[in-house]
Order: structure tokens, then C-alpha cells, then sequence
């Protein structure tokens, strides 16, 4: 059965640093997309970046660029979002999700089939 479950959150202060993981089962990460979202209470989900399974493109919401890092490692099975300098508004929790989509790489979350639980990622003093 194909499942992806997220790690890595917790509480961190302003300007820290978390690396959340993106860990896949039941299927080859190779021929999956994968993207990453979150959602903050009372706000719809958000893209926060995406990676191809082919070319490995990636993209990046503009409120991430130049903080957060994602990677891939398809012999681990499992996609990582690095995320410097965090802010208060980061706070929220993250999702990944899996598409097999040859090429794709969206910051909708319509385009993923299959989720993981979340895990929160808090940034407060």
C-alpha cells in the first residue's frame, strides 16, 4: 500500500532551522512527484515547493525562496525540506504528497494523489 509520512517538526525560535522528511512506502520514489504544503489555522493549504520525479525541477513558493531547500534521495526513499530562518508565519503544518505524474511539479494540491499525516512546525520566542 502506498503511504508517504512526514517528520521533523517541532518548536523553533525566529531565525532557526528545522529539516523536515518526506519517507515513502509501498511504492518506488523514483516515478513520483513530491510537494510540499502547509496549512496554518483558519488558511487554506499552500504550496511551499515542489521536485519532479524526471528532471528534478523543483519550485518554490516566493514566501520561501532563498530560506527553504528541497532534495531528494530515491535510494532512501524520502524527500527533504530543509527550512532556514524561519519566521512566526511559517508556523503551520506541513504536508507532502506524492503524484505519479511524469514531469510534474505544481504547487496545487490537486495535482497529488497520495498525503501524509502533517507534522506542525511551530516558530515562535
Amino acid at each position: 500500500q502506498l503511504h508517504v509520512a512526514e517528520s521533523g517538526g517541532g518548536l523553533v525560535q525566529p531565525g532557526g532551522s528545522l529539516r523536515l522528511s518526506c519517507a515513502a512506502s509501498g511504492f518506488t520514489l523514483d516515478y513520483y512527484a513530491i510537494g510540499w504544503f502547509r496549512q496554518a489555522p483558519g488558511k487554506e493549504r499552500e504550496g511551499v515547493s515542489c521536485i519532479s520525479s524526471s528532471d528534478g525541477r523543483i519550485e518554490y513558493a516566493e514566501s520561501v525562496k532563498g530560506r527553504f531547500t528541497i532534495s531528494r534521495d530515491n535510494a532512501k526513499r524520502t524527500v527533504y525540506l530543509q527550512m532556514n530562518n524561519l519566521k512566526p508565519e511559517d508556523t503551520a503544518v506541513y504536508y507532502c504528497a506524492a503524484a505519479q505524474v511524469f514531469g510534474l511539479c505544481a504547487l496545487t494540491p490537486y495535482a497529488y494523489d497520495y498525503w501524509g499525516q502533517g507534522t506542525q512546525v511551530t516558530v515562535s520566542s
